[in-house]
């Protein structure tokens, strides 16, 4: 069995199996015709439960053979100009190279005894960001696993920041349509049920800031005290950017900490054409960025970035095994003192790798073009009667619904509208995804490949409107 370890005895071995997994996810990408198979969790389930995990097929090309049947044939392949749905991505290939040699040689960044350079190429790149985010020369921060392990950091540190003596009065004040992860942040950091404040939005679905103003004057009044206000650039739903000057003027006149989740809008940073839209995000304590989002990189790469390095210290613990305190007089540096895990993968190097292959305008320029296709899209959906759109994308996102011209009962065009998205996913033709707005049924088209054009929306949009008309036909035919 030592045979399958990675090593210098090994390395002709280690060479002709990831050639041969390369070679076949190759060939896959090249002849996938549509994202999605179709194929159902009742049907795949039976094939993965069959396969008896006591008995090895002690061939790579064997166990590739049946990796096909079980995964890469039904996989959803983002890359597909017709996958539409959910904030992922199509990946640019330096990163997947970076991913091919941090999983080999497998570094550890929690402590400069595992990772030596990797260290310190993380916290360049940590820099690098801070820099373009525009948060000082204080500035610190560090990588992880996503969005929402990024804003758990977040609101600890500005929980530990709050100083306050019980956590029963402390309030996060959030965007309506912001992530989800902000509550689910606040229940794992002990806090109450009514910690987070939603704080209505605007048609545009941007946070209101008179409506914040007066929930910090409530707060005041009330002898609570707000820890941490969340403001969002790039919602998941609309992709809108909350007014962040405004909200950053809020959060100095009370002395409250910003949080900005850019999970989804960080590849502004490296636009040239709409780097505008961020102006105010430096003035942020903390922001989350997702290079796997806007950057085009592999999941995981995120990073949880902030003002003042000396916040950091509210995640610190020493052990005497890994990084004892004496390391930090002899100014060793383990990112473990940065972060909530151990662990970690090298995850940075995939964007090291890409940053130096293509440059930051490449990436920008990429999500430049996702940006210029969601108006585009915008434009196509408010010239066809048979749909309605909900805002103007400020980002790559599009909110709308099939709206029939025979139908007024709005329950029915709810149960049109998601007929139509089961349907397409069940014929693999196209992936989109669905959302509510003022409790009704929505599709939402996220846009991150730079493939996908004009005439894909059409036809998607021609294939929703199809299966709608079908199920409300069947509808009629049932009810007659």
């Amino acid at each position: 069995m030592r045979s399958h370890l990675l090593n210098h005895l090994t390395a002709e071995h280690y060479r002709r199996s990831v050639t041969e997994g390369v070679e076949r996810v190759a060939a896959k990408l090249a002849t996938t015709e549509s994202p999605f198979t179709g194929v159902t969790a009742d049907a795949l389930a039976p094939r993965i439960d069959g396969i008896d995990l006591d008995r090895p097929l002690h061939d790579t090309a064997a166990v590739l053979d049946e990796l096909e049947e079980v995964y890469l044939r039904d996989a959803v392949y983002f890359h597909h100009p017709r996958y539409l749905a959910h904030l992922n991505c199509p990946v640019v290939i330096p990163a997947v190279l970076g991913e091919a040699v941090l999983c080999a040689v497998n570094s550890s960044l929690d402590t400069w005894d595992q990772s030596a350079g990797a260290t310190l190429i993380e916290r360049r790149l940590i820099d690098w960001t801070a820099t373009r985010i525009g948060l000082g020369p204080s500035a610190d921060g560090v990588f992880t696993s996503g969005g929402t392990q990024s804003n758990l950091q977040a609101l600890l540190l500005a929980r530990e920041e709050a100083k306050s003596d019980s956590t029963s009065g402390l309030r996060i004040l959030a965007s309506e349509a912001g992530h989800f992860s902000v509550q689910k942040s606040a229940r794992l950091l002990g806090l109450g049920p009514d910690s987070v404040v939603r704080i209505p939005v605007d048609h545009d679905r941007r946070m209101q800031t008179v409506a914040l103003a007066r929930e910090l004057e409530r707060c005041a009044r009330e002898g609570l005290t707000p820890m941490a206000v969340v403001a969002t650039a790039g919602t998941t739903d609309f992709g809108s950017i909350d007014p962040l000057p405004e909200i950053a003027e809020l959060c100095a006149q009370y002395g409250v900490w910003m949080h900005v989740d850019a999970a989804y809008g960080c590849g502004l940073l490296a636009s040239r054409r709409r780097r505008g839209l961020l102006d105010g995000i430096e003035r942020a304590d903390s922001v989350t960025v997702d290079y796997h989002k806007s950057f085009f990189q592999p999941v995981s790469s995120s990073a949880v970035l902030v003002r003042d390095a000396a916040t950091l210290r509210h995640a610190t613990y020493h052990a005497e095994y890994l990084n004892p305190r004496r390391m930090v007089r002899e100014r060793i540096p383990n990112q473990v003192d940065k972060s909530l895990q151990t662990t970690r993968r090298f995850d940075a190097l995939k964007l090291w790798m890409t940053l130096r292959t293509m440059g930051a305008d490449g990436i920008g320029e990429l999500f430049d073009e996702v940006c210029d296709l969601a108006h585009e899209g915008w434009e196509l959906l408010t010239a066809d009667p048979r749909f309605e759109v909900v805002v103007e994308p400020t980002l790559s996102t599009l909110v709308f619904r099939y709206v029939p011209a025979a139908v007024t009962d709005p329950a029915e065009t709810d149960r049109a509208n998601l007929h139509a998205r089961k349907a397409l996913f069940a014929s693999g033709d196209a992936v989109v995804a669905g959302t509510k707005v003022g409790g009704r049924h929505y599709l939402k088209f996220t846009l991150l490949n730079p493939e996908t054009t004009a005439a894909d929306i059409t036809a998607v949009l021609d294939l929703i409107a199809g299966h709608a008309e079908q199920y409300l036909g069947e509808s009629l035919d049932r009810a007659s």
